[in-house]
């Protein structure tokens, strides 16, 4: 199954230069909490991103996917080039954690899609792809401070 996780503010904006625009502790421990020892699939960017964030920490996932039609080699993760096929066969519970062309490729596999919902128009330059919200089920939501934690599922057609 697909899953995908990712915050967003009122203008669907989810990244300035391929950091968070935001520091909320209460998302980042969200994120961390259904992330940890989960598989995750996410673009060569995220990647190095986290990376630059952990430093020499190791990511703190059971499997790590990262998705870059360039040659690539990661020495904690396995290179997915062919991500379309890599969609369709995979039988593993997979998290998707960005970034926003992966997000955009890999919605309509989605099942479950967990969205932190950010109350506060922020700065930056990379948005969230569009997409019908009405093709799923809120199934819960939980309201703190300045977020909104929502759970969705895709409506079976």
């Amino acid at each position: 199954m697909i899953k995908m996780i990712w915050a967003m503010d009122e203008n669907w904006l989810i990244g300035k230069d391929n950091m968070l625009p935001w520091h909320y502790p209460k998302d980042l421990a969200y994120f961390k909490n259904l992330t940890k020892n989960e598989a995750v699939l996410m673009g060569d960017l995220t990647y190095h991103s986290l990376k630059s964030y952990y430093k020499t920490k190791p990511l703190p996932f059971r499997k790590i996917y990262v998705a870059n039609i360039n040659d690539a080699s990661y020495p904690d993760a396995i290179h997915v080039k062919d991500l379309f096929q890599f969609l369709k066969d995979t039988e593993e519970d997979i998290m998707v954690i960005g970034g926003k062309t992966i997000y955009q490729l890999c919605l309509p596999y989605a099942h479950t899609l967990y969205i932190t919902f950010v109350l506060k128009r922020h700065e930056g330059n990379v948005y969230f792809p569009r997409f019908d919200l009405n093709q799923f089920k809120l199934i819960k939501k939980d309201l703190t401070d300045e977020l909104i934690f929502a759970v969705y599922e895709r409506i079976s057609s």
